[in-house]
Order: C-alpha cells, then structure tokens, then sequence
C-alpha cells in the first residue's frame, strides 16, 4: 500500500514542475523539502538571489544610462549591502509565497524535513531537530534535490574573505577588490556584478578561455566590455593557496603571482546534493560530483525511480529543469510526450551584458562541415539601442547556405535572454530566414534586429549565388 502515486524530493524548478504536472494528471502527490529551502536553491541561494541583485546593481549603479549621461553618472553613490539584499529578500519572499499557494491550489503535500531512502520505495523524512522521523511509501520516486558549491578540501572558507558563490551574498560589505576563482557561468556573473559596484575584480581560470560552450565572437565582446569595467584575467593559471590576513587575502597562483584581495570567491562547479538521501538503499548511486544518471525520459537505473534537474548535471538551469520535471512526471504516469529537440533549449547567461543563445555555434556547424552564413545586427544600428543606451549588443544568425534554415542565434546586451525565443520559435518551426526578411516588427524595438539580420545574411548568400549562376 503506497501513501503517495508519486513523491518528488526537493522542491526546486524541477521538483515543483513534477509534482504539480502529476497532481494534474489525477495523482495523490508530495513533495519533501526543508522548511528553510522551499522553493530549493534556485529561489533561496541561486537563480533568483543573483538575477535580483544583477537588476539592484544595474538600477543602482546606472549603468545603462551613461551612454547618455555620462560614465560618472549613478543613482547612488554610496551603494550599501543592504541597499542590494533588501530588494533581493522581497523578491525571494514573494516567490516562497507564490510555490507555497501553488502547491496548495493543486492539492500536492509539502513534507517538511531531509528525505532519505529507507529502501527503494520508502522515505524517511526526518525532522529539522534530526530527531523526529516519519516514513512515507511512494509507488514513484523523483529526486529533484539540486545542487551546492563545490568547496575544494584545500580552501579554507570562512563566509567573510573566502567565500562560495552561496556565501557571497551574506558580504556584510561590499568588497573593493576581489579574486573570483573560476570563469564559468556563475563565476563569470558575479565577476561582471561586483565590477559594476566599482569592485576591482580579478578572474583566475586554468583553461584558456571562458564559457567555451558560448560563441567565440560573443565572449569576446563580453570579455572586452569587462576589461573596460577593470576587470584582469588571468587565464591558463591555477590557484596553489589562498592566504587570509588581518587586511584581507593574498592568492598565489602556480606561475608565482601574488594577487591581493579584500575577498576570494571560489566559483569550482556545483556538487550534487545526493549524500543524505542513502542512495545505496534505493539501488543507486552517484558519481564523484554527486550526480544521478539517467536515460533519455529522466528514468534512472531503478526504474520507477527518476531524476530531473542540476542533481544530473548539464544544463543545468532553471528552465532545463522546470521542462525536465514536467517530462519525468509524464514518464511516471504514463503519459505520452513531446519531447523538444535538446539544440533548442536556450541558454541565458546573466551577466553585464547579458548573453543568451539557442543552437549551434559557428565552430560545431565548421567541425560538422555545415555550409552556414552569418548575419549580424548591432543594436547601435537600432533606433531602440539608441533609445535604451545600449551601442555595443549584437545578434547574430547563423542560417544554413543550402536551404537558408536557422541553426543559431546568438544574442549580447540588453534583453538578450528575452531576444532569443523569437529565433528560437522559429528554428522549433524549421523555418527560414525569409520569414525574418518579411516579417514587420513593432520599430522601435530590438526585436527588429532579427530582420536586419536576416537581411544581411539573405545579402551575404545572394553575393554568392551570382558567382554561381
């Protein structure tokens, strides 16, 4: 006898997509979280903490108005921690409200307390005093629990001067100067956020470039405008040791550098948080970063067992997992699916400026030999980015040469993250460019870019096809 159809461990994007997608297909449903990490790490540490505070940094500091007033020019001069937090603790507040009314309206139970597994169908919940315990029987399982910084064992964190990209939003200060270890996703935003505060930010990475999963020309531009808020790289480098002082830290890095820092944030990857649920009880097993595997529908190796979200890795994002909860709830009930192409799941990059993209990039479709050409748009083209202050955003189409279809768009500067959906409606349409071409945007905007892109890609072909005919 199960007390549940279906229980989803962790309450994050994932976790709170499954369990809703199950109670409305008829299922008795729960959900088990803390009380503390309602919403998971995405409302409480993650997404929705660092997105709120880039919009405090942005509206704060000015930014994108000194292309108008002038690179001195701030709503704030003196910008305080609690200037930022507060209107990241509003947001977070009302989100806790929002997963809390909607759990409640579709009739899902929120379990309250650590889940573990008591043997592959039974879950043991215990209480926030590690004392009190209750079991619940599930005849399906989801595990959404998401992930934590990974903390090297060599690093010494104290939450003050070395801290991880959960702790660094608990600063009581905002730091002058600060060494971000690590230029990935996360590592990469914080960098551009405390560069805009007038932090004196330097990026250490051991590979020889950043987000290597990004277009190569649209790194660059980021890259460029970061150097032009002060912020150093230093690529093809690794950190030997972190020492703390009364006045701060001093980073030493394996070629001898000394880089001295009131803050060092560590940004290692994330670690999956699989260690208390006793997988081994289940028939599971992760690896050394914590993660699950799992087949094609979300299915792990125990097969009414499932897991969707950061905890099996890449993407790993807010969007990817909200989709993947959905389609692993589908797959435990029984329901019959869509499943969207993976080359069309977008991926948005919050930094200033943001990024965000949706398809290949020019060097897969080159590795593939894709006959491609390019078509770019640059916002100071734009009536809109001369409205909104922007001169240096981009987008740009990568459309194939034999059939003139859509295989990328890369989008950088204001609205990035919004911009790529309407390129990506039309790839998941397998439409072309010449609806780019005819198609009337609302003028001013800078969704009128994707017409100029169009246009300067279809013109590109056109020079092409002369020497042809």
């Amino acid at each position: 006898m199960y007390d549940y159809d279906l229980l989803v461990i962790g309450s994050g994007p994932g976790g709170q997509k499954a369990a809703i997608a199950a109670a409305k297909l008829g299922r008795r449903v729960a959900i088990v979280d803390r009380r503390d990490m309602v919403g998971g790490v995405c409302i409480n540490t993650g997404t929705i903490p660092s997105k709120t505070l880039r919009e405090a940094v942005l509206y704060l500091t000015g930014m994108t108005q000194r292309e108008m007033y002038g690179q001195s020019y701030r709503l704030k001069d003196d910008i305080t921690v609690s200037d930022l937090s507060s209107r990241t603790q509003h947001v977070i507040g009302r989100e806790i409200d929002v997963i809390r009314n909607q759990l409640s309206r579709n009739r899902v139970a929120l379990l309250i307390g650590t889940a573990s597994f008591v043997d592959p169908n039974t879950i043991a919940i215990i209480g926030s005093d590690q004392i009190d315990e209750r079991r619940v029987r599930a005849e399906k399982i989801i595990i959404a629990t998401g992930t934590r910084p990974a903390r090297p064992d060599t690093v010494d964190f104290d939450g003050r001067t070395v801290v991880d990209s959960d702790q660094i939003l608990a600063l009581d200060k905002i730091p002058g100067s600060m060494v971000v270890v690590g230029a990935g996703v996360i590592g990469i935003e914080y960098a551009s956020m405390f560069a805009a505060l007038g932090t004196k930010v330097t990026v250490v990475e051991r590979r020889d470039r950043m987000l290597d999963f990004c277009d190569v020309e649209i790194v660059e531009a980021l890259k460029y405008h970061l150097r032009d808020l002060a912020v150093t790289f230093r690529f093809r480098e690794s950190v030997v040791s972190v020492e703390r002082h009364n006045n701060g830290t001093l980073t030493l890095l394996e070629s001898g550098k000394k880089v001295p820092a009131d803050t060092v944030m560590y940004s290692a990857g994330r670690q999956g948080l699989t260690t208390a649920l006793n997988l081994s009880n289940a028939g599971l097993s992760a690896d050394n970063r914590g993660r699950i595997k799992v087949g094609s529908d979300f299915r792990t190796e125990v097969d009414h067992i499932y897991a969707v979200g950061d905890v099996i890795g890449f993407p790993a994002l807010a969007a990817t997992s909200m989709e993947q909860g959905r389609l692993a709830a589908y797959a435990a009930c029984g329901e019959a699916v869509h499943v969207m192409r993976h080359e069309l799941m977008p991926i948005g990059i919050y930094t200033i400026p943001e990024i965000s993209y949706v398809g290949s990039t020019e060097d897969e479709l080159t590795e593939r030999a894709v006959p491609f050409e390019v078509g770019v748009a640059r916002y100071r083209e734009l009536a809109r980015g001369q409205i909104v202050g922007d001169s240096y955003g981009m987008l740009k189409l990568l459309v194939s040469s034999t059939d003139r279809k859509l295989l990328g768009v890369h989008v950088f500067g204001t609205g990035a993250t919004e911009l790529v959906h309407i390129g990506q409606t039309v790839m998941g349409c397998d439409g072309t460019i010449d609806y780019l071409v005819d198609a009337v945007f609302n003028y001013p905007t800078l969704a009128e870019s994707y017409k100029v892109a169009a246009l300067d890609a279809m013109n590109k072909m056109r020079a092409v096809a002369r020497f042809s005919s």
